[in-house]
């Protein structure tokens, strides 16, 4: 049987984030296509991980710049390797190559991690000049064009590194259409290092078994709060949106509605927004997201900053949710159809539109309907698991000759994996 090896940034955790959910369909396929699956990481054992013992999926521990390692992966000889977003390939994808350099090199980038950093620099620039916090969250996203973001991720090491990590693997995953053109049009990657697949299964949506506009209440807002896009939506909310939601509710004689704020891991300074009074509610993490996100009657996603595929959207989506978000907030998820709720970019039009949605039920379940439609012709128009699996064949059976059209891969692989190696070894002798 063949076999393949997962290292993961952190364990996967579907309860909790997108990426979990991601990282179990990546798991799944590769059982699908008979390989042997082991899931190593260097992270912590986190609170709600996905027991990949369950799926007949080995779990390993492994250790950051120590040649350990090297003897584990050895010793497991796997055909594939996948790593878990850039960082994973920094640390592991040298020792991979040395050590297995037969076997097939994904990367899962999840999200492209420069370009959202790239945009938290921006919103924090345009903030530079608060005078104090209510100030600060005031400042509305900043949208930027692909040029200056292109710029904006040169003036940082991150875009170099992530590019880098791309190039020398065999294919990268991508999840965003927008993140696959920015990377072939501004960083010359080839389009046969890219594969695009955002969902790799298609759960059933049955709009007559979801509860209707007058069964739900109160706005909802999840995330986790580890995701700095999430904590930063949250201060937006408690400092400017939420208070205008409010205002405009009472007016209307619908001052009883409530927001809910659900994601894993809310550390003191997020449970201490905490205001009931005020019809704040910090809930912390939910055990069943879809339960919370089909209970609500509207779904506020305020991204300032981020990238890819958001998981609350399409959630929100899945359970005939409207969502009001922003331009970034959109990014990728619909492809031009007409959105399942609003795209707003000022504090002025979000409140609006929240509004206006959580009022009217004809405009809801327009806009619900609307975000069935995306899932079923936009996100799902095309079998991605399969074309996955046709692609890695593929690239397994022809790795020397895809190799060989990659010069810039082959030439950062040298490059780096010295430089790394050499590195990686004075930190192991360091810490000895």
């Amino acid at each position: 049987m063949k076999r393949a090896l997962i290292i993961g940034y952190v364990w996967p955790e579907p309860n909790s984030s997108a990426a979990g959910t991601r990282m179990l369909e990546l798991v799944q396929l590769l059982l699908d296509m008979q390989y042997d699956v082991t899931f190593a990481s260097a992270a912590a054992l986190s609170e709600h991980r996905f027991d990949l013992n369950s799926l007949g999926v080995a779990e390993q521990t492994i250790a950051l710049n120590c040649s350990s390692f090297d003897a584990y992966v050895r010793e497991l000889k796997p055909d594939l390797v996948l790593f878990d977003r850039f960082f994973t390939e920094e640390q592991f994808g040298w020792r991979v190559a040395q050590e297995c350099p037969d076997a097939l090199r994904v990367l899962d980038t999840e999200d492209l991690h420069s370009l959202r950093h790239a945009r938290q620099q921006l919103l924090k620039a345009a903030q530079k000049h608060g005078a104090n916090e209510k100030e600060k969250q005031s400042v509305a996203p900043v949208i930027a064009s692909s040029e200056l973001l292109y710029q904006q991720m040169c003036a940082d090491d991150m875009a170099v590194r992530e590019v880098a990590a791309i190039f020398r693997c065999d294919v990268s995953l991508m999840i965003s259409e927008f993140e696959m053109e920015l990377l072939q049009r501004y960083f010359s990657v080839p389009a046969q290092l890219l594969f695009y697949c955002p969902f790799l299964s298609q759960p059933d949506t049955n709009l007559a078994s979801l509860p209707d506009f007058s069964a739900r209440q109160h706005f909802i807002a999840i995330g986790n709060f580890r995701h700095e896009p999430n904590w930063d939506s949250v201060l937006w909310l408690k400092h400017q949106l939420w208070p205008m939601i409010r205002v405009q509710l009472s007016a209307i004689g619908m001052a009883q509605a409530e927001l809910h704020i659900y994601g894993a891991y809310p550390p003191p300074k997020a449970t201490q927004l905490h205001n009931a009074k005020e019809g704040f509610h910090i809930k912390g993490w939910a055990a069943d997201a879809r339960a919370v996100m089909q209970s609500a009657r509207v779904c506020l996603a305020p991204l300032r900053f981020g990238a890819g595929i958001k998981g609350k959207l399409v959630d929100a989506m899945r359970c005939g949710t409207p969502s009001i978000t922003t331009s970034i907030g959109a990014e990728s998820m619909s492809g031009g159809l007409p959105w399942c709720g609003a795209v707003a970019d000022t504090a002025e039009a979000f409140v609006a539109a929240a509004v206006e949605h959580y009022r009217q039920e004809a405009l809801w379940q327009q806009k619900q309907q609307q975000g069935l439609t995306i899932m079923r012709d936009y996100f799902y128009r095309a079998d991605y698991a399969n074309t996955l699996q046709v692609r890695l064949s593929s690239l397994a059976a022809n790795l020397k000759n895809e190799r060989g059209n990659n010069f810039i891969g082959q030439m950062l692989r040298h490059h780096h994996h010295k430089s790394t190696q050499y590195m990686g070894q004075w930190i192991e002798a360091k810490n000895k």
